[in-house]
């Protein structure tokens, strides 16, 4: 498994309970702290501090948000905070960022030893997934969280998610609802399979 958007590594029992192999990637320096610390009991889990879109080199304004960075993105808020109203911006810090397969290629990552790719980087999955169209194949399976509203200013939503994956030769396996709410929309978490 390669997780993009690791946070502090909250599925990592999951994970280990599955004897997975996990490549963590984390871009906020205090959060992945946290996530490479909270890996020291997983020897086949390792973490990596990186910033992942779909440019090599391009700074970011990365807004860090008040629940431990879960809900930290490169893009605003959109009509997020109408389903969770607890979340807000606090602070920003300037990142840089590298695409997957650049990250791939600068970290030697063997990919015949990771069949899935999950994406949970609070608007960004698509722009991830474009700039790793040199290695999607190498995947079986691809998990992301993405929304049928403009959860986040400019991010994809559902359909366009859906159509870009059935354009790379995957399509929806499983579909589960995170949240939803009247007038606004639904959350989901999508598992893509490879045809």
């Amino acid at each position: 498994m390669i997780h993009v958007g690791a946070n502090s590594g909250q599925e990592r029992q999951l994970y280990d309970n599955h004897d997975l192999e996990v490549v963590w990637i984390e871009p906020v320096p205090a959060t992945f702290e946290r996530l490479r610390a909270n890996l020291t009991d997983f020897p086949k889990q390792c973490a990596y501090r990186y910033l992942i879109t779909d440019e090599d080199g391009r700074e970011y304004t990365f807004h860090l948000a008040n629940n431990e960075e879960a809900s930290s993105s490169i893009l605003p808020f959109g009509r997020v905070q109408e389903l969770y109203p607890e979340i807000s911006y606090t602070s920003e810090i300037r990142l840089t960022s590298t695409t997957l397969g650049s990250f791939v290629l600068k970290e030697q990552i063997d990919l015949s030893r990771y069949q899935a790719l999950l994406l949970d980087t609070q608007g960004s999955e698509l722009m991830i997934l474009k700039g790793a169209m040199p290695i999607l194949d190498r995947f079986h399976f691809v998990k992301v969280e993405v929304a049928d509203f403009e959860a986040y200013e400019g991010c994809c939503v559902l359909c366009e998610m859906d159509e870009f994956m059935h354009a790379q030769g995957f399509r929806q396996q499983e579909r589960e609802t995170i949240r939803s709410l009247a007038g606004v929309g639904s959350y989901y978490d999508i598992t893509y399979k490879r045809r």
